[in-house]
């Protein structure tokens, strides 16, 4: 009896933690809106990676609230953002939460832009510790901070539906590539980017229902975060359409796999999903917003030759020198292109 008694525990101590991991789905019979067209802010600092802004359901409120894009630093150097995506299943729109990892797995075929065409990652890549980003779609307004980039353009694609499968949903499936990726050993969000999701849902002016599908806060150079119960907020920035359709699938860095040269009809001329922000201008709440639940960008730094990422959280990776950016062994997550500076 001890010994079937010992038996129990140590198979609760065992299926206990891989309980807790797991994430609470809920699903929503209420299509998530369409995806609100913004600007991308300027890069902060070398080592950050965009995260596009996405809509999350709020069971208290019973509804949608978007959570702005912003700039992030990964974990650890080579991790490649996933966004999360909202798929069609079981009589409703479940959420398929983004990671970390190694390359960029499915994330529903959703448009998100600014190199996050639904397919892979075309806004840059690793290689050597550092990240080389592609101008065409990554907002940069000063190349005396962010020195190793590339010119890769990509075509226009504007559709702006949010979510996967259903009536009216991105009909996609993950390819060869994204089904490697989604197999792999993933790294959750940052606890910088969960307190950013935190502060969009307490804050009334990003609910769906506020804004109408339109939040005034789109994106914000930095996550936000909430400071003695008031968050921050911005200033609106003018409007670009938003586009891109993915290049085909490319190798990845993290398995030493270089990635083949680009043909000529392989050429994209690229806009991101909701236009670069130039200047990194947040945008501004609106007059009758509470300021107890409002949300800004954090000011953008002055130039520094050295990363200043936020608390806690700065990228390992180290700057290379000025001048042209050879990718000709580049790596990068599923679907990202290889382009010499043009």
């Amino acid at each position: 009896m001890k010994l079937q008694r010992l038996l129990c525990a140590v198979a609760l101590a065992t299926v206990l933690p891989i309980a807790a991991q797991a994430a609470v789905s809920i699903s929503v019979n209420i299509a998530p809106p369409q995806l609100p067209v913004y600007v991308q802010p300027a890069i902060p600092a070398p080592g950050y990676l965009w995260t596009p802004g996405y809509w999350r359901w709020d069971p208290i409120a019973a509804d949608y609230f978007w959570v702005p894009g912003t700039w992030v630093a990964p974990p650890a150097v080579g991790l490649l953002w996933t966004p999360g995506y909202w798929g069609w299943g079981g009589g409703g729109y479940f959420w398929h939460g983004g990671y970390w990892g190694p390359r960029v797995g499915f994330y529903g075929g959703v448009n998100y832009g600014y190199g996050y065409v639904g397919s892979g990652y075309h806004g840059g890549y690793w290689r050597g510790g550092v990240f080389n980003y592609n101008r065409s779609v990554t907002n940069i307004t000063n190349t005396t901070i962010i020195r190793n980039v590339y010119n890769a353009p990509v075509a226009e694609n504007h559709t702006r539906v949010s979510f996967n499968g259903g009536q009216g949903g991105v009909m996609a499936r993950p390819g060869p590539e994204e089904r490697l990726a989604n197999a792999e050993h993933h790294f959750a969000p940052t606890q910088m980017q969960q307190r950013h999701e935190q502060v969009a849902m307490r804050t009334p002016e990003q609910r769906a229902a506020f804004n109408h599908g339109a939040p005034t806060l789109a994106a914000m150079p930095r996550p936000a975060e909430q400071r003695g119960g008031e968050a921050m907020h911005g200033r609106p920035a003018p409007e670009r359409p938003m586009g891109n359709v993915p290049p085909p699938p490319r190798r990845d860095l993290a398995r030493g796999e270089a990635a083949p040269a680009m043909a000529p009809h392989d050429r994209r001329s690229d806009r991101p999903e909701a236009a670069a922000q130039h200047g990194g201008a947040p945008m501004l709440q609106p007059p009758h917003a509470q300021p107890q639940a409002q949300m800004q960008a954090q000011p953008q730094p002055h130039p520094q030759p050295r990363v200043e990422a936020p608390r806690g959280e700065r990228p390992q990776a180290h700057q290379a020198p000025a001048g042209r950016v050879d990718p000709g062994n580049e790596h990068r997550g599923g679907g990202n292109k290889n382009e010499h500076e043009r």
